[in-house]
């Protein structure tokens, strides 16, 4: 009872003391001298989710004060001290909206901080896959797009729609294949860098980049073929300051791709849906109509002859041609082949979980119809994403499956129709599809030719395949391990396995073998099948340690990292299928002839030791370094590790004192790299010396072994040597701007070596070679009207990239090469038609070689050509052709806007290049050297050689296809202006809508390649059309 008392004497002393100095006016608490008391207690809280939920592991800190920082527990809760009354609360998390709290003496306790989702702070930070890095203090060149950045130009694939974005990342125009749904892109990131393979022994893309998916290696495949609405963002990296933590395979950039990670909460199911439809553009084509292609016929003599007989032969193919045309006959051969495609695609997905345990369930199908017939690509698939975390540990699995099957046009290639003479239907007199069209002979005699006209559609009603499919298993493991509130340990832990299939059938009675007789009927039809699988197995572990001393901050990473690849392959070929319903492989009469069951296999493994750290002191001079050392077994025993490295440095000066309340520069960052990076997109086999067994002959019945290709032990990465200088800037909380200038040498290169035929090869691998990029890029973003309460905003964009390379050194195989291209050039029977590649020091690798020309000389008909030292002669020579322009456009760039006001919504991307040398192929193949047996070119009719004092562009047209060699009356300047995108939508968050239980829901039309306007009249898609594609977009969620 004492002790009571004595406790509550001395509980109310202390609260009438604390109640007395409270109320000790100021004036007289001034004379005593004493520590500044703390204005306000300390600042407890909690943070939830839009869900209402607990949020543990965002971070609380003091805006001001950037030491005084702490994170939430697994409550949501916190506590923080602030050192003054009228400090601001930040309040941040990967995923939610930061938010600000200004503290004043009536700020309320304890806070309730409530978070919406969002990915905006992805423009926060940059995604390395090692982990996220702090945008403002990242010293590398790097772009980042979220999910619906991405959408906003594009719902076709990734790739479309980061070329749409970025000027820098260039799908290289394919004019052959066009929209083919099949056909995979080939890219490029700051121009060419290596080297393609010249004699074909050796296999690689050495100009492809990297791509990373959730931490791991993918192929392009697997890239082009994911389903954008799984993405949360891509980020590419470009400097050697960003990408060297990559090491051996950073040489032609990175692209990090992440995808959605589940948020917590009750369950939430989202289904997103598109509808497309694929209408060919024609456009670029000019073709004759019948009665112009006869005329055209009959100019160049094809039924004009000196005898007598003949002539009247002629006279009467003329004559029952002109009938048909008479009677109608005008077959647009270019439509027959070709449909509107009709497309859907559909993604669902389920999303929800505790704080401690999370998981995402996502479906897809997709089915890109192309615009020839009997052509698709179908993808279907799903994966299971789940995240458990339980005090300082935190894991995560991604599991993915995948099936494809991608169909090729029973119709044929696209070539075969444009070939084709309008005056011919496609229809025999009874209304069936007809196999042979017509014919036309030279005249009547034993030594006359006669020319077969068939008809591809007849293929098309025949029982071929032609196809392939892949199935993808992909299980990605993730182990976070938070020992203390700086050091956190990672391991991850990834396996890919896919397998994939071919098959190829032409019956006996395809027009291919139609010409088989005697002998060869019984091997008409033909059948190939193949099939392949891969897998490919990697693990790393990684420790990540963060602190900050003061104004210093120190960020330190490493690691190490193993992988292997596997891949097998095989094939075969067979012949002999007369019925058209034997189309099964077994049904061959044989092998193909001289042929034999191919396969091919490789492994590779490598391993890799990283380091990489950054520092920044007071958030104003930063500093990133990083050391690799790899290993690979695709190297020379004596040269297995090369060793990658990087330094930049970066200077925030909008934090300067001169700078700090700036209303004018909210950002202005310098930041500057240097580093080397490697490739390795080669052979696995290419410096071991590899055997083969002879298979058609032995010796005392022991079969032999001979070497197929020669070692090279001191064989060594390709290595590229990257310098960067660029800036970062924003101007009036609207204006954000990127420059960016670099120089970069690829050494070491990787190309061919010249040997003596007495070795029995014509060459090895070597680094002999040198190549230099240099170039510049850029963006610009403007927001001119933004209103946040309506939700409604105008911006504006532009993005620019330059570049220009050249050789500054070439192995002698190269120069064998040219000259062997040039002894080519002079085979009469065999002559070059267009421009081959060529490879001399000083010149761009996308150099055009000709021989200069000065025209069609109107006397006589003839090109007249000039000689390097000068003189004019009708005769060409290889020895005289220069480096008449290059490929490289002198600017590549993006511009749109987008614009949304109370839910309507539209954006624009273009595209453009300014100053492309081109060689228009289509004036040698469709006009000058033309067949006259196919269809041409309407510019055939008009802009000929026919008569002495004719002022023309081509040479005369005759029976037999003219011989033109490369030569620089057909280079001309290219300039393009495309409609990328259009995208209209409505978003109803702005209706009342959870009364039918759906939490948003947005509609909208999409436009893709609209159009195409172009300084150079060419014909682009010769083997597959391009298209324009429509699409209708729904994206929902309940």
């Amino acid at each position: 009872m004492k002790h009571k008392n004595t406790l509550n004497f001395k509980t109310s002393f202390l609260a009438f003391a604390l109640l007395g100095t409270l109320c000790i006016p100021k004036a007289t608490m001034a004379q005593v001298p004493a520590t500044q008391v703390q204005s306000i207690p300390k600042v407890i809280g909690r943070v939830v989710g839009s869900d209402h939920k607990p949020l543990s592991g965002v971070t609380v800190s003091i805006k001001e004060d950037k030491q005084n920082i702490t994170t939430t527990n697994r409550v949501g809760e916190f506590i923080l001290s602030p050192q003054k009354q009228d400090e601001t609360l930040a309040i941040s998390a990967i995923g939610y909206k930061t938010q600000e709290i200004k503290l004043s003496k009536d700020t309320k306790l304890p806070l309730i901080i409530k978070l919406e989702e969002t990915t905006d702070q992805i423009e926060e930070v940059v995604v390395t896959g090692y982990g996220n890095r702090s945008k403002e203090s990242f010293t590398g060149s790097s772009s980042t797009f979220t999910k619906e950045e991405l959408l906003r130009v594009g719902n076709k694939n990734v790739l479309q729609s980061l070329q749409n974005l970025d000027p820098s990342f260039v799908l290289m125009e394919n004019l052959s294949m066009g929209s083919n749904p099949n056909m995979l892109p080939d890219i490029q990131l700051r121009g060419q860098t290596g080297l393609d393979d010249i004699r074909g022994e050796y296999s690689g893309n050495p100009n492809e980049p990297l791509f990373i998916l959730d931490g791991f290696e993918a192929n392009l495949q697997k890239i082009f073929d994911l389903d954008m609405n799984r993405i949360a963002s891509v980020t590419i990296l470009r400097d050697a300051a960003a990408k060297a933590i990559y090491g051996a395979k950073a040489a032609n950039g990175v692209l990090i791709i992440e995808t959605i990670v589940p948020p917590q909460g009750s369950m939430r199911v989202s289904y997103n849906a598109n509808f497309n439809l694929e209408a060919p553009d024609l456009t670029s084509y000019s073709l004759a109509n019948a009665r112009e292609k006869l005329q055209i016929e009959k100019n160049a003599g094809r039924y004009t002859s000196a005898q007598p007989v003949t002539q009247q032969f002629h006279n009467e193919q003329y004559n029952a041609i002109l009938a048909n045309i008479e009677k109608g006959v005008d077959t647009y051969w270019l439509s027959q082949p070709l449909r509107v495609g009709l497309g859907n695609k559909h993604t669902l997905m389920l999303e929800g979980g505790t704080q401690e345990l999370r998981y995402g369930l996502d479906f897809t199908y997709n089915n890109v119809t192309g615009v020839m017939k009997g052509s698709n690509r179908e993808n279907m698939g799903g994966s299971i994403n789940l995240s458990y975390r339980s005090g300082k540990f935190n894991f995560r699995n991604i599991l993915n499956v995948t099936f494809n099957k991608s169909n090729n046009s029973p119709y044929g290639s696209f070539s075969e129709y444009t070939a084709l003479n309008p005056y011919y239907s496609p229809y025999d007199e009874y209304g069936n599809i007809a196999k042979l069209l017509g014919t036309y002979a030279t005249g009547t005699g034993t030594n006359s030719n006669t020319t077969n006209y068939f008809n591809p559609l007849y293929n098309a009603q025949l029982n071929t395949k032609n196809f392939s499919r892949y199935n993808e298993i992909t299980e990605n493991f993730y182990a976070e391990w938070q020992t203390t509130r700086e050091l956190r340990l990672t391991a991850r832990l990834g396996f890919t396995f896919n397998g994939d299939n071919t098959e190829n059938f032409l019956p006996g009675d395809h027009t291919s073998f139609a010409l088989m007789t005697g002998e060869n009927f019984f091997n008409r039809g033909s059948y190939y099948i193949g099939d392949g699988r891969s897998t490919s197995l990697s693990s790393d572990l990684f420790a990540n340690y963060s602190k900050q001393f003061g104004k210093h901050q120190i960020l330190l990473n490493g690691g190490l990292n193993i992988a292997a690849f596997q891949n097998q392959s095989h094939g075969m070929s067979a012949q002999g299928f007369l019925s058209n319903r034997a189309d099964f492989i077994t049904f061959a009469k044989q092998y193909a002839a001289n042929g034999v069951p191919s396969g091919s296999e490789s492994l590779k493994r490598e391993i890799g030791i990283v380091s990489f750290g950054n520092y920044s002191y007071d958030n104003k001079y930063l500093a990133d370094l990083s050391y690799r050392t790899n290993a690979s077994s695709v190297f020379g025993a004596d040269n297995r590790w090369g060793n990658f490295w990087s330094l930049g440095l970066g200077w925030n000066i909008h934090h300067e004192e001169f700078l700090k309340n700036n209303k004018i520069i909210n950002q202005w960052k310098l930041r500057g790299s240097v580093g080397s990076t490697g490739s390795q997109n080669f052979n696995p086999y290419q410096a071991m010396a590899t055997y083969s067994f002879f298979s058609q002959s032995t010796y005392d019945n022991i079969s032999g072994a001979y070497l197929q290709a020669l070692a090279n032990e001191n064989l060594k990465w390709q290595e590229k040597l990257d310098y960067n200088l660029g800036t970062d800037l924003k101007l009036f909380n609207r204006l954000n701007a990127r420059f960016d200038y670099y120089i970069s040498h690829t050494n070491n290169l990787l190309t061919d070596l010249t040997l003596p035929p007495s070795t029995g090869f014509f060459s090895f691998k070597e680094n002999l070679g040198q190549v230099q990029n240099i170039g510049y890029e850029g963006s610009l973003n403007y927001m001119l009207y933004s209103n946040p309460q309506k939700q409604s905003y105008f911006s504006i964009f532009t993005a620019f990239s330059s570049n220009k390379n050249k050789l500054l050194k070439i192995s002698d195989a190269l120069k064998q090469t040219n000259k062997d291209q040039d002894a080519e050039g002079l085979d009469t029977d065999n002559p070059i038609f267009l421009p081959k590649i060529r490879y001399e020091e000083g010149q761009s690798t996308s150099a055009i070689w000709a021989v200069p020309s000065r025209g069609i000389d109107p006397s006589t008909g003839r090109e007249v050509f000039v000689k390097k030292d000068g003189s004019q002669t009708y005769t060409w020579s290889a020895d005289d052709q220069i480096a008449v322009g290059v490929t490289d456009p002198k600017l590549r760039g993006n511009f749109g806007f987008n614009m949304e006001y109370k839910g309507w919504g539209l954006s624009t991307s273009f595209r453009y290049t300014i100053g492309e040398d081109y060689y228009n192929s289509t004036l040698i193949t469709r006009v000058e050297n033309v067949n006259i047996a196919h269809n041409v070119d309407t510019r055939v009719l008009y802009d000929t050689w026919l008569e002495p004092g004719n002022q023309a562009f081509f040479k005369r047209i005759t029976t037999s296809p003219t011989k033109t060699n490369p030569t620089s009356r057909f280079l001309q300047k290219k300039s393009d202006l495309t409609l990328a995108s259009v995208n209209a939508y409505y978003d109803f968050k702005w209706k009342n809508i959870s009364k039918y239980y759906l939490k948003n829901l947005k509609v909208g039309v999409f436009v893709s390649e609209a159009f195409v306007l172009s300084t150079v009249r060419n014909e682009r898609g010769t083997d597959y059309p391009f298209a324009r594609t429509f699409s209708f977009t729904l994206q929902t969620a309940f």
